[in-house]
């Protein structure tokens, strides 16, 4: 996965193209007129103003072409790092939650940028090891500044580390079909997933990457920013064979819940610890140093206090970030995430439930909506 990437809290209603005084506040997309000229309705996301779904599509057609062709979305507002010199690697390693020693150059891993004193999430993010002395980190767009503010200070004499936010555009052509459709255009498909290469396409350098964030077959493109409208125009000359339709958050939101996903600003945050996310998987726990190592481990040993949970309804109820979850006169825990589920024809959603409340999958709660009661029951990711 490439990592959430919105900011925190609900989606923001949709809008028309902004004002251009609004516009002057948030950053664009390099592919910004493409968007504009398909008709995209925008919203606010990281500090950029990026397309939430498209006319003639919307979200349920926009996911629906995801988990059955092929669909594309501009990701440009996800962040960039670049992370060098003597030494980067291990500094890197040491400092986020993941192990890098268990993979190689050429391989991509899912880690955590945790806070040293309370094992909080910080942001969540990809790291694309090149060499011993080359690493990239795509972190979230609202965090990247943080990211890398955290990373300068920690940093030796010898290590580097450069903000490239704005320096590349990112695509991520997703679906079962998203494979034909870049072998078409003579980009490679067969690397493993979690890995990534470098290609060209209409005569543009670019990083083939075997990562998503839809529980799809998938991969992300980045671009150099300058070269991102003619990357765009060759996918999509070539994509009406293969059913592609431009997809935009909104449907990436639905997505990613589906597959249990957790996205950074409701189920991962500093106030959330990756063992009450049930990320723990992300972390190296044989690491003799990462930050927040003392508090993981402290916190994983006693148990945490609460935990990230899959709810299913039961009925029509849709879910909302937010709303209290109930046994009986108990409150037992709130929803992180909710959507509609456009695959179960449901309403699904993560939640953070209260351990003490000993609940197992199959067992109902209840969501607080408006003041009226609705069950969910708790199930596995993912959730169609």
């Amino acid at each position: 996965m490439l990592t959430s990437h919105v900011a925190p809290g609900k989606l923001p209603p949709m809008t028309d193209v902004t004002s251009d005084a609004a516009a002057t506040r948030l950053r664009r997309s390099p592919l910004h007129e493409r968007h504009t000229a398909a008709g995209a309705k925008f919203a606010p996301f990281g500090g950029w103003e990026m397309p939430l779904e498209y006319a003639g599509g919307g979200v349920l057609k926009e996911h629906t072409a995801v988990r059955t062709a092929v669909g594309v979305f501009d990701v440009s507002h996800l962040g960039k790092a670049r992370v060098s010199g003597t030494g980067a690697a291990d500094f890197v390693n040491a400092c986020l939650s993941n192990d890098l020693g268990r993979i190689g150059p050429g391989r991509a891993q899912y880690t955590l940028c945790c806070d040293d004193a309370t094992g909080g999430v910080v942001d969540d993010i990809i790291a694309y090891l090149y060499a011993d002395d080359h690493v990239f980190l795509i972190p979230n767009a609202a965090n990247t500044a943080e990211v890398v503010r955290r990373l300068r200070a920690a940093a030796p004499e010898s290590v580097t580390v450069t903000d490239e936010h704005e320096a590349y555009a990112v695509l991520a052509v997703q679906g079962p079909r998203s494979a034909e459709l870049l072998g078409a255009l003579g980009l490679p498909t067969e690397h493993g997933y979690m890995s990534f290469s470098a290609a060209s396409l209409a005569g543009v350098e670019l990083t083939v990457c075997r990562t998503g964030y839809t529980g799809e077959l998938g991969y992300e493109l980045v671009v150099p920013a300058e070269h991102a409208v003619a990357v765009w125009d060759a996918l999509f000359a070539a994509g009406e064979a293969f059913e592609l339709r431009a997809c935009g958050l909104a449907a990436r939101d639905t997505l990613r819940t589906e597959m249990g996903y957790p996205l950074h600003g409701q189920d991962l945050s500093e106030d959330i610890t990756p063992v009450q996310a049930r990320s723990g998987w992300a972390v190296g726990w044989d690491k003799p140093a990462f930050w927040g190592r003392d508090a993981l481990l402290a916190e994983k040993a006693a148990g945490p206090r609460r935990t990230l949970r899959g709810l299913v309804a039961v009925d029509r109820a849709i879910p909302r970030p937010g709303m209290t979850l109930h046994v009986g006169d108990e409150q037992v825990g709130t929803v992180t995430s909710g959507t509609f589920s456009p695959t179960r024809k449901q309403g699904i959603a993560l939640a953070l439930l209260n351990t003490d409340a000993n609940l197992t999958d199959g067992d109902e709660v209840e969501i607080d909506i408006r003041g009226r009661r609705a069950p969910l029951k708790l199930t596995k990711a993912p959730l169609p």
